[in-house]
């Protein structure tokens, strides 16, 4: 008699980890959950990290009839994705800390976790597909919900990752989980999903302000893209690109962040039209193909989550990838991510590092 597969799942306590966790369960594979415990329940800042949520999944895991455990992995939640959210707004850079979030917490300790208690995969509630081609390779897919896809967060899965992986509501809508979450009776069938960044229930300023060690205001200069001095700031952390508002400035006409200086400390403004821009550069980049065969091709890329593909060609300088996009982007930001794509499969992706005004 074959062996039932064993599938620890990554319980959140929402909707989409618990559906998940009852559908492998009802598909017949040996399932049990877990939970990580990535924060301080005694800080103020809470948001989809809270006690309630843990909870919640222990509550779903008694629902379905499985085994629930919950790790403490706090400290490395601090060091790998708190610190990088922390240190890129410092920096002038707008981070994303659901990408470090997949990549170190859950498809590194979590995963490396479920193998060492003998599971044969992990699966998530990711609203993404893998699938694999006649040579062997895994690919990462678009989910089926367009609207739901969550393959640009996971652009940084490698090949040994996407072998252990299941996203079993890759193939389903939104709409479909909630209608099967009713069905198995799930607590939290009708709880809302999480919004913004998980651990930071108020203004992100204040927060960053609040753990950074040692900060202290650092006053700077809001210049016009000509030089003109046209007000201060009190730090670069307080701006974003293409930020309209509370920019501290006066203007008869509508003015926008179109860049920050992290090395002179200026925030730099300029019209609407001065937030786009064809060319930029990213590093710390992953590939599932061999990029070379991309190099002057049209392919797919996406430099927001929220955002539709666009157009574009790729060639290296040096060790970094330049990007030149065939239409000009709005507000291509430091800091975010940009994934690459050929219809519905990823081919690889990267951080945006800088974007050049001079198309």
């Amino acid at each position: 008699m074959e062996m039932k597969k064993k599938v620890i799942v990554a319980m959140s306590g929402g909707v989409d980890s618990s559906t998940t966790a009852a559908l492998l369960k009802e598909q017949g594979y040996d399932v049990s959950g877990i939970t990580m415990q990535l924060w301080d329940y005694a800080e103020e800042e809470s948001g989809c990290c809270s006690l309630s949520d843990v909870f919640d999944a222990r509550q779903a895991a008694n629902q379905i009839g499985i085994k629930h455990t919950v790790v403490d992995y706090k400290e490395d939640f601090q060091k790998y994705v708190v610190k990088d959210f922390i240190d890129k707004y410092y920096c002038g850079q707008t981070p994303n800390p659901c990408i470090m979030c997949n990549e170190h917490m859950k498809f590194n300790f979590l995963l490396n976790k479920s193998l060492e208690m003998g599971a044969d995969f992990l699966a998530t509630g990711h609203y993404a597909k893998i699938s694999k081609n006649n040579e062997g390779i895994f690919f990462l897919e678009k989910g089926k919900d367009k609207f739901k896809d969550q393959s640009y967060f996971l652009f940084t899965l490698s090949q040994k990752e996407l072998s252990r992986l299941m996203f079993p509501l890759g193939a389903l809508t939104k709409k479909e989980v909630r209608v099967m979450s009713e069905g198995f009776e799930l607590s939290v069938a009708a709880k809302k999903d999480s919004q913004d960044v998980c651990f930071i229930a108020k203004d992100y300023r204040g927060f960053v302000e609040k753990n950074l060690p040692g900060f202290s205001a650092k006053l700077g200069e809001i210049k016009s893209l000509n030089g003109e001095v046209l007000g201060t700031h009190s730090g670069i952390h307080n701006f974003t690109i293409g930020q309209r508002k509370k920019l501290g400035i006066n203007s008869l006409k509508a003015m926008y962040v179109v860049s920050i200086n992290f090395e002179n400390n200026d925030v730099i403004v300029g019209d609407k039209d001065d937030l786009y821009s064809k060319v930029l550069f990213a590093n710390n980049l992953n590939w599932t193909v061999d990029p070379s065969q991309l190099i002057e091709k049209k392919i797919e890329a996406k430099i927001r989550y929220r955002s539709p593909e666009s157009k574009a060609s790729i060639r290296f300088i040096d060790d970094r990838l330049h990007v030149l996009f065939d239409e000009a982007q709005r507000s291509i930001t430091p800091g975010q991510a940009i994934v690459f794509y050929h219809e519905d499969k990823v081919l690889g992706g990267g951080w945006i590092d800088e974007v050049c005004r001079e198309n």
